[in-house]
């Protein structure tokens, strides 16, 4: 059942779905996404996305991001970062994303974690899943874009440093091609690798473990993003998280006797380390973080899903603090990839967390995730419906190294993870 498209993009998060409706109708386009199409970690993002408020606001903005990322930034990519931002906000009201308003019908603002000003849009504590549902609606209505669930990147097709499509399996295990003109890999971070993590367990370092297998560039692996605040429980698996919206409004961090310990303000690992260091100093396996100076009417309004997940887990955040740790979140490293987001391979480009572009530096700055990926991804379509590729003109598919896929992922898994560990 091989295929022939104009562009395959592998994942269906923000970033594949912006690419491909930035794409002109008359490409042709097919998606692939190891799950359903709903499932990928772009749909957890609670806190909302970054915005420049205007022109006064750019050198904080500027200097808030280069701050978080420990001034390691691609100083250019911060720059189209945040120029972009408006544009891609428009677009994203366009397309039907309903941001939080206030009573004169006027965007609203919030303030996360190391932003000097309130600059962040939102919708409730969903707005990952608000934006993400919202594009995959318009995606489904385009007659050029065909989305093949339950299918699963096994390598990609290379000759000679070009990339003309992917090697995929099905759910029952069928290996087939998706030759393609182009190939943008937009299939997400590394959490599954890690014991305890915000992300879903099927986000594996696929394509950073098959990009390092073909020899192209990847770039600032170690740098790997803890978020202070997941909530606390012995069970293993994805931890739910807590907002960093939800500090920016006011609540606190405390020590097992109920005192305040750190500013709960700083950027994410340095408010990591500091609740870390309180566990250690407490002998205790999480500290406390506490909702109630936000208010009832706040926390019901804004934050109505962490309110019923931590009921649901016996805690009413009305009335009590609620145990909290920290865990893997995000990865600042992945694919080396220029500002048009096209890596070290003619042909190969990477979006969202799969990609090192230099916006964040070492560390992330809350909330700018889901703006970087959706501006870097427009870049990356606009990119390649200019240059018009025509792929490879032969290629040939080794279908036997392919046999034992469960071995193949173990492998990857195992590439990614040495990789990381390392430094490299």
């Amino acid at each position: 059942m091989n295929l022939k498209c104009d562009v395959v993009i592998v994942g269906t998060g923000a970033a594949g779905l912006f690419s491909a409706l930035s794409f002109p109708d008359d490409v042709n386009i097919h998606m692939v996404t190891k799950r359903k199409a709903d499932e990928s970690d772009s749909i957890l993002a609670q806190g909302g996305i970054s915005m420049l408020r205007g022109e006064e606001d750019y050198d904080d903005y500027f200097e808030d991001t280069m701050k978080a990322g420990h001034f390691e930034n691609d100083e250019g990519a911060v720059d189209v970062m945040i120029r972009s931002s408006k544009d891609i906000i428009d677009k994203l009201i366009a397309y039907g994303v309903d941001f939080e308003k206030d009573k004169e019908g006027n965007l609203s603002f919030t303030k996360e974690g190391a932003h000097s000003q309130p600059r962040i849009l939102f919708h409730e504590d969903e707005t990952g899943r608000e934006i993400t549902s919202t594009l995959l609606k318009r995606v489904k209505e385009k007659k050029n874009v065909t989305i093949h669930e339950f299918t699963t990147m096994v390598d990609i097709i290379v000759d000679n440093n070009v990339c003309g499509g992917i090697v995929v399996t099905d759910e029952d295990k069928e290996l087939f091609v998706i030759e393609a003109n182009d190939v943008v890999l937009a299939c997400g971070g590394i959490g599954g690798l890690y014991r305890n993590s915000t992300n879903f367990a099927h986000i594996t370092g696929d394509a950073l473990a098959i990009a390092i297998k073909h020899g192209i560039e990847v770039s600032n692996l170690n740098y790997v993003q803890i978020h202070p605040t997941t909530l606390f429980t012995k069970e293993r698996g994805r931890r739910f998280l807590i907002s960093e919206s939800v500090r920016g409004e006011g609540a606190v961090l405390l020590d097992k006797n109920g005192e305040r310990f750190t500013d709960e303000l700083q950027p994410r690992d340095v408010v990591s380390e500091a609740i870390w260091a309180q566990m250690k100093k407490d002998g205790t396996n999480y500290v406390l973080e506490d909702m109630r100076p936000l208010g009832k009417q706040t926390i019901l309004n804004h934050f109505p899903n962490i309110y019923e997940r931590c009921k649901k887990e016996g805690y009413d955040v009305l009335y009590e603090p609620i145990p909290v740790v920290p865990a893997q979140h995000y990865h600042m490293g992945g694919i080396k990839v220029d500002l048009n987001s096209e890596s070290t391979m003619h042909g190969l480009f990477v979006v969202g967390e799969a990609a090192c572009n230099g916006v964040h530096g070492k560390n992330r700055l809350a909330s700018n995730s889901l703006l970087e990926a959706l501006v870097f991804a427009e870049r990356a379509s606009k990119s390649i419906t200019e240059r018009g590729d025509t792929g490879l003109d032969s290629y040939f598919v080794d279908y036997e190294k392919y046999k034992d896929l469960d071995e193949l992922f173990e492998e990857y898994k195992s590439i990614a993870r040495k990789k990381i560990e390392s430094g490299q």
